[in-house]
């Protein structure tokens, strides 16, 4: 279940797919030319364009999303690129070929995902013997904060608490290093990369990422903070906190890698 649907959601994707960070860790974790690379829960594409770049002519990159919505955007982003495919398809029964990519990659797709292990042993399925397999997620979003108000502290707890039971797991990516060994990869090896990172008052586009990551989670956030009312205020403290001068905000994301035996 995709928590984070909002009409801003296909920007605030975009903005995060297109950073240079994802470039670097991209070459960093093997992406090569002449690749036949997965990009598994594509959303709208941002990655993919980055990874046909990388690959080159001789390349070949598979896009792979289940929200019709962001499948289309991928296309049309994309559609100018003859060596780039796009599937409708969950991550966990992709329904491709045995060993047919040298680089499977996925991004902020395995928090959604409460059988996680089911789509990491797809992605190992389909990437040949020798071939690298990628997953990149966040670890404690929203909890990096100083100063960080108690009471805006107890409600952020409250908010991911019902977010786990609902199959979210905002603590992701320090598990993956562990699930990636017992799945049977080798060479497993683990990048650290700024999520965000504010020293002071969080730039705009910062600001405007919780605004509509906070107009997502409305149902369930009103729902454990004891209504809409509430939830708004909430909101409102934590945006206020952004935008202190005096705090530092910051959150990471963990790239993890293994080689397929």
């Amino acid at each position: 279940m995709y928590l984070m649907e909002s009409t801003e959601e296909a920007r605030r994707l975009l903005e995060q797919e297109q950073s240079q960070d994802t470039r670097d860790v991209l070459l960093r974790t093997g992406l090569k030319p002449g690749d036949r690379a997965l990009d598994a829960g594509c959303g709208p594409g941002g990655i993919a364009e980055l990874m046909v770049e990388r690959v080159g002519e001789g390349g070949h990159v598979t896009g792979v999303e289940l929200h019709e919505g962001r499948l289309a955007e991928a296309r049309t982003r994309n559609a100018h690129r003859p060596n780039v495919t796009f599937l409708q398809a969950d991550v966990r029964t992709t329904g491709l070929p045995p060993d047919a990519f040298d680089y499977a990659w996925s991004q902020y797709v395995f928090e959604y995902l409460p059988d996680r292990d089911v789509a990491l042993a797809e992605l190992i399925r389909v990437t040949r013997p020798g071939g690298r397999v990628v997953v990149s997620d966040i670890d404690g979003l929203g909890f990096q904060n100083w100063p960080f108000p108690e009471h805006l502290r107890l409600g952020t707890q409250r908010i991911v608490e019902a977010l786990a039971a609902r199959g979210f797991d905002l603590y992701v990516g320090r598990k993956l290093y562990s699930e990636f060994r017992r799945a049977g990869l080798t060479d497993v090896r683990v990048h650290l990369m700024p999520f965000y990172l504010s020293p002071g008052a969080a730039e705009a586009r910062l600001v405007r990422d919780w605004k509509t990551r906070f107009e997502a989670l409305a149902p369930v956030g009103a729902a454990v903070l004891g209504g809409l009312e509430a939830y708004q205020s909430h909101c409102a403290d934590f945006l206020a906190m952004l935008e202190d001068p005096e705090g530092l905000k910051y959150a990471v994301t963990l790239v993890t890698e293994g080689t397929k035996p």
